[in-house]
């Protein structure tokens, strides 16, 4: 038998290696613990960060609350590094409080290490941070965190401003929804392209994704009215057509395309000004 090279073992440690941080994977609901030094309404805060990564980007949303009442959710942005598995996420707005009226809500940025022992998987660190009013310098501390599989929050689909505020002055008539279709998808990106299911007769669709609204009043052709979004896993995502109008032909129906990876589905959906037609899309990796 011919002598192994002693390239191949460090060949194959370095690519076992590679394979590992492979599996790193820092997106999803991580929850545990927020430590805060003496001066904060609480010395101790559950929390719970929704993380959605997309390359060495993070968006997501934040949850610190002294109970599932009493809490504060925040928007951050930050990066992830792959290879110091370091990240660092920065609050930038307050998007709800419910607090006792003499504390404040603190506007934070986290200094967190990822870590990996087989299935179980932390984020631990520190975070700093100002008073939302950014006079005063809220009193610092750790962080623990272990990823989760269930969020004890509603996860949110990310929405534009402009959609935001279209929604908030929005008073869309409760319909009954029929769920077409239950998929189950091995890619958190989904992308859903909606077209005319026949002749083209000026359908129009409001399509909302977990009660957000992400098209609002376009028009059913031949070209694809697109929505994009990256889910959680083992969250179901409702997508819900809402007919706007019957067009010239009722009811509204449309032919939805859903991509995931390399899986694609065809749904067809009919809407009418008393029932909304509705795909459940869950992620399992």
């Amino acid at each position: 038998m011919r002598p192994q090279s002693p390239l191949i073992p460090l060949l194959l440690l370095t690519l076992s290696g590679l394979c590992a941080n492979a599996e790193d994977d820092p997106g999803g609901i991580w929850k545990g613990t927020l430590t805060q030094g003496p001066g904060g309404c609480y010395p101790n805060y559950f929390l719970e960060l929704q993380i959605t990564l997309a390359g060495d980007r993070i968006t997501g949303k934040a949850y610190d609350y002294y109970d599932k009442t009493h809490y504060v959710k925040m928007s951050f942005t930050g990066r992830y590094n792959a290879q110091t598995h370091r990240m660092v996420l920065i609050e930038d707005r307050v998007l709800e409080a419910n607090i006792p009226t003499d504390c404040q809500p603190c506007v934070k940025t986290y200094d967190l290490n990822y870590a990996r022992n087989g299935t179980l998987e932390e984020l631990n660190g520190d975070w700093k941070g100002v008073y939302s009013d950014k006079k005063l310098v809220c009193p610092p501390g750790k962080i623990r965190l272990r990823k989760a599989a269930l969020s004890d929050f509603p996860v949110d689909v990310e929405q534009s401003d402009t959609l935001a505020g279209v929604q908030a002055a929005l008073h869309l008539q409760p319909r009954e929804k029929e769920v077409v279709k239950t998929l189950t998808v091995k890619s958190s990106s989904i992308k859903i392209d909606l077209y005319d299911n026949a002749e083209i007769d000026h359908d129009t669709v409001t399509v909302l994704v977990n009660n957000k609204v992400l098209l609002y009043r376009r028009m059913l052709t031949d070209r694809p009215l697109t929505v994009t979004f990256n889910a959680f896993a083992n969250l179901p995502y409702e997508v819900v057509m809402y007919a706007d109008n019957l067009g010239d032909i009722p009811p509204n129906t449309a032919l939805m395309m859903i991509t995931a990876g390399d899986q694609k589905f065809e749904v067809f959906l009919s809407s009418t000004e008393t029932k909304s037609a509705a795909v459940r899309i869950v992620y399992r990796p």
